[in-house]
């Protein structure tokens, strides 16, 4: 079952990827992402495989299994992102192009590549004495995907002429960068199992990075919009007041679109971490 879907993971990514470079999809900072992403799982899950087939599991100094699922998980997160973000830039830039129906095709395999990952986990943690792995927990997926999305925002930022030279936008840039960081220290503690090195408990370290991440990640959703689409601050407040928005001539993403997929990104990944927030206080709260 494990090596049918490794297969089906290498055969979906690379079938992503070629598809994706056919189309000149790496021209774009949209682009470099999702072909980054199919190039990365490719690679990985070819690397595993190869271990697996030649019975090299036992000999690394950390848990294979842990190692696995942690791998499998992030892929499948990866994948997802992919196959969200891809579609919606390159199947709108493409409507009117022979290169259509391959953005689709591409789509469609970076799905199946996401089913395969999470089927992959799935069948990693039915095996009989598993022990899960933290990045198969509700606690790690959630960190995981506060990075992804943080990873998504990071692209479209850049451009940097979106925030330069504007302190607040500036500001929500730190935002971004601090709580990135945070969540990777989280899951990094708990991957190293230096969790328990710590002088006070994980979840109560993991409560409070948390909390101070959506008091961040709330000035950042006030600000943003509010410098980039105030028209008092001489900005555009309707994307019809963008040319390059309007004129449908263009081949990337405008700068419009750009500053409103930031701002709907930053939303998306508070609501993230205000679910991280309640579920941890959840935990913490029961345990004592």
């Amino acid at each position: 079952m494990g090596c049918c879907l490794r297969q089906l993971q290498l055969f979906s990514t690379c079938m992503a990827f070629s598809l994706g470079a056919s189309v000149g999809t790496w021209k774009g900072a949209i682009g470099n992402w999702s072909m980054f992403i199919w190039c990365f799982c490719f690679v990985l899950t070819l690397l595993i495989l190869i271990v697996e087939l030649c019975g090299l599991e036992g000999h690394f100094p950390f848990s294979w299994d842990n190692f696995l699922i942690t791998c499998n998980c992030y892929s499948a997160l990866l994948c997802l992102s992919a196959s969200i973000i891809y579609p919606i830039i390159y199947v709108q830039l493409l409507s009117n192009s022979h290169d259509w129906d391959r953005t689709i095709i591409s789509t469609a395999f970076s799905c199946i590549a996401f089913v395969a990952y999470a089927m992959d986990v799935t069948w990693t943690r039915a095996q009989p004495n598993m022990i899960t792995g933290y990045m198969a927990t509700v606690p790690g997926l959630l960190k995981g995907l506060e990075t992804i999305v943080a990873c998504v925002i990071f692209v479209f930022l850049s451009n940097t002429s979106l925030y330069l030279h504007q302190p607040a936008l500036e500001w929500c840039v730190a935002v971004y960068s601090i709580c990135f960081i945070l969540s990777s220290v989280a899951i990094l503690l708990n991957l190293g199992k230096c969790d328990n090195r710590l002088s006070i408990p994980f979840s109560i370290f993991q409560l409070v990075l948390t909390l101070l991440s959506v008091l961040l990640y709330t000035t950042a959703l006030l600000l943003w919009p509010l410098y980039q689409f105030n028209e008092e601050l001489g900005r555009q407040p309707q994307r019809s007041s963008d040319v390059n928005c309007s004129s449908g001539l263009s081949t990337s993403v405008c700068i419009w679109d750009q500053q409103l997929a930031v701002v709907s990104l930053t939303a998306i990944n508070l609501l993230i971490y205000v679910t991280d927030l309640v579920f941890s206080a959840r935990l913490n709260f029961n345990s004592s």
